[in-house]
């Protein structure tokens, strides 16, 4: 049951946080750092949230077949190929990674 308290609270919390973005001001949000705040936040977070995602296994840092795949991805970027490429390249190099037993 504490799963479900904690799933509400936290469905509870969200909203209020969404409602609270629409109750501000509108001069607070045209402000310069306000608007680059809000560029920047989320690659950010989804920067963390890839590298935590990536490196970490529990309180252990590793470096297995998903960082070969986030390298190889990373090295597609560069050479500028299409998104999806990028994702299939990551994939393939991920699974040839665990295929060879990495």
């Amino acid at each position: 049951m504490n799963v479900w308290i904690a799933i509400g609270a936290t469905a509870a919390g969200c909203y209020l946080l969404k409602y609270l973005g629409l109750l501000a001001p509108a001069g607070i949000l045209e402000r310069p750092l306000v608007k680059r705040l809000a560029a920047l936040l989320p690659v950010a977070l989804l920067a963390a949230l890839t590298a935590q995602q990536t490196f970490a296994d529990g309180p252990h840092l590793v470096l297995d077949a998903r960082a070969a795949g986030v390298a190889a991805a990373a090295v597609a970027l560069v050479l500028r190929a299409p998104f999806l490429l990028v994702v299939g390249v990551a994939v393939v190099v991920a699974a040839g990674v665990r295929a060879l037993g990495g």
